[in-house]
């Protein structure tokens, strides 16, 4: 894993002085604190800079950034291709000689080989970038579930890319403002949809994405890998749920197998549910050696804590167990370096804890560590997943069969009803959509509906920019591109293929690999092998979910492989006590945060609704921990890095 960075000036612009990329390359040493390499063209233009966390052939032969045999093709590289030593034979037999063992190599011969077609023959999670100094093009990709980041930012006559944002504001081209629009749709998402970000003018490489500039700046995007096109499997597999089953494990053992390619120690984030039991399960079935496993917890919120479970898989699997507890004192001391290892906010409040058992990790000398992300997706292992395909069935159409009209009087006259009601502020927003034939689903996780946000907006951007605009219409899209590719796809393969749209790779694999990454440390994701993903894309709903049993394929494929009362046990997921700590001390520290923040110098907000919303909460009449942390995070980033003269932002930290 590592950090990548560079600039390509074309046209008729001068390149980049090269302290300029050391100035973006370090300021991701965190990414790579192995190693640090740069490359700068002959005529100067061209600049490629990286920090280097060694994990495979920890050897000077793996620096980057690599050269080809000849040296015209230059790569930089984050990330991990798990098939690369089985893909070296065939490069070899074709006069491809290798300088090393690592997979960076690889990539640069199937690249000479192949050119962008390269991609769909890896099996990894990688953010690249490739300069053709023989085409004077630059290629930049992201994996095909987007587990790696990649930024990019077109300015004064030059193409920038970064592993992180960081590295860009560090270009003295680059100038920090916040994008509205962007902002408009964090407030529902929790995270900036690609391939926006929250700074205005910088962007992000959507998920099986990859990018070309040209010699005159002209960028071209593709999309080279989409979930909604993967081949259907052998129908037998789909026919029989024992075989489902059995292949499903099949693939999750060989993903597994392929994640422990290391030359350093690894381990795994461990909760004691169904996902990190069973990957502790597996890698103590394919793995001799000792076996190390991380856990989080809390001192003062049991019913949010996992640790005696995990305690007791650790005991089952005799791993060499590891924990730390944490509490809201802890949260408060780590914000700061929280909203800097975002660089965007990431309204996720699972960041908290990620960061102390990714510091334990790493403080044990551990550099890999697996974990679970991506099941509770592709296996429907949420409830409120459950809920939604029963709205689907059931109420949702039956109301949507009303006179539009009709539907409309009703919201408005149910609506202030509602807005006081103690109800759940998600069925205020289902009436609102269903008066206007929107979608049933968003996302697994909202921070504020469309309702809410109208009445957060100050009345000037309630009038100005934020009049026409709505979040409806990304998921919209996303629900209906699926539908055109996979005329047979249920709800709940529309919701699962919304989610690896925006949900999992924005929100979910951003907070995994910013936070470990901010530790020095490799997270894997054996779950989001692509070839599982494709395989349970297909899955009939009826194995995903029975009768009330979520994730019931996945439970039934693991019994024998992990205790029973682990599979049997109800959901709790990796969380944290938010509302609660709102509640307390953290109540005012959230006031002050929000409300004498330098973005009301923007006029975005009512900040008398935004000060009634604070107190409700804290007073415990609603409950709005969802919206207060993602207004919390927006208002410490907007202080730190647009706010504050860059070097107050980072001397902060």
């Amino acid at each position: 894993m590592c950090g990548i960075c560079g600039s390509f000036a074309y046209g008729w612009q001068a390149g980049d002085d090269p302290s300029i990329i050391e100035r973006m390359r370090d300021a991701m040493s965190h990414r790579g604190p192995d190693d640090a390499g740069i490359y700068t063209s002959p005529d100067g233009t061209l600049a490629l800079g990286h920090r280097r966390l060694s994990i495979v052939d920890l050897s000077p032969a793996g620096r980057q950034p690599m050269c080809n045999e000849d040296g015209t093709v230059w790569i930089v590289f984050n990330g991990e291709i798990y098939n690369h030593a089985r893909l070296r034979p065939d490069l070899e037999a074709r006069g491809h000689i290798y300088r090393s063992r690592a997979d960076t190599e690889t990539l640069l011969h199937l690249y000479e080989e192949y050119g962008t077609d390269m991609l769909r023959r890896v099996h990894g999670m990688f953010a690249l970038a490739i300069w053709d100094a023989r085409r004077r093009r630059l290629f930049l990709a992201r994996d095909r579930i987007g587990i790696k980041p990649l930024y990019f930012a077109q300015t004064d006559g030059r193409f920038l890319f970064a592993s992180e944002i960081k590295a860009i504001l560090q270009h003295p081209s680059v100038e920090r403002d916040l994008d509205p629009t962007a902002l408009y749709h964090y407030l529902t998402f929790l995270a900036t949809p690609a391939p926006s970000t929250m700074f205005r003018g910088i962007r992000k490489l959507p998920a099986g994405h990859f990018l070309e500039v040209d010699a005159g700046g002209q960028v071209r995007m593709e999309r080279w890998w989409d979930l909604a096109d993967a081949p259907a499997p052998d129908p037998e597999l789909l026919r029989s749920e024992e075989a489902c089953r059995r292949h499903v494990l099949g693939l999750l053992e060989e993903a597994t197998r392929e994640r422990l390619m290391a030359d350093v120690p690894f381990g795994v984030f461990l909760s004691g549910g169904v996902d990190s039991t069973t990957i502790t399960a597996l890698v103590r079935r394919l793995h001799g050696g000792a076996l190390r496993t991380f856990s989080v917890g809390y001192t003062d919120a049991p019913e949010h804590d996992e640790v005696a479970h995990a305690r007791r898989v650790a005991r089952h699997f005799g791993t060499e167990h590891h924990e730390i507890l944490i509490d809201q004192h802890d949260l408060i001391s780590y914000v700061p370096q929280l909203i800097h290892a975002q660089d965007e906010p990431l309204a996720d409040w699972v960041c908290i804890p990620l960061y102390y058992v990714s510091k334990l990790v790493r403080d044990s000398g551990t550099i890999v560590a697996l974990v679970g992300e991506g099941s509770d997706e592709q296996f429907a292992g949420y409830r409120h997943y459950l809920r939604y395909v029963k709205l689907s069935r059931g109420a949702w159409p039956m109301y949507r069969r009303l006179p539009r009209g009709l539907r409309a009087i009703l919201h408005r006259g149910l609506d202030p009803l509602l807005r006081s009601s103690g109800v759940p502020r998600e069925v205020r927003e289902l009436f609102r959509r269903a008066a206007r034939n929107e979608p049933l689903f968003l996302s697994g996780a909202v921070a504020a509906w469309e309702t809410e946000k109208r009445e957060l907006m100050s009345d000037a951007m309630r009038r100005g920019e934020w009049a026409s605009i709505s979040s409806v219409p990304l998921v919209r899209a996303n629900a209906e591109h699926l539908r055109a590719r996979r005329p047979g796809a249920t709800f709940l393969d529309t919701l699962i293929y919304q989610e690896f749209q925006l949900r999992l790779p924005e929100l979910l694999l951003m907070r995994v690999d910013k936070i470990t990454m901010s530790t020095s440390i490799e997270a894997r994701v054996p779950f989001l092998d692509h070839r599982l993903v494709s395989f349970t894309s297909h899955v009939p709903e009826a194995m995903k979910l029975r009768g009330m049993r979520t994730k019931h394929l996945l439970k039934e494929a693991v019994r024998g492989l992990i205790p029973d009362d682990v599979i049997d046990r109800p959901k709790q997921g990796f969380s944290a006590p938010v509302k609660e700590w709102f509640r307390g001390p953290l109540a005012g520290y959230a006031r002050r945060s929000i409300m004498e923040s330098r973005l009301r110098e923007r006029d975005l907000f009512d900040y008398d609704a935004l000060d009634g919303m604070l107190e409700a909460h804290r007073s415990g009449r609603k409950n709005y921990d969802t919206i207060l942390w993602n207004l919390l995070n927006l208002s410490q980033w907007y202080d730190g890095w647009i706010a504050s003269e860059p070097e107050r932002a980072l001397a902060a930290v």
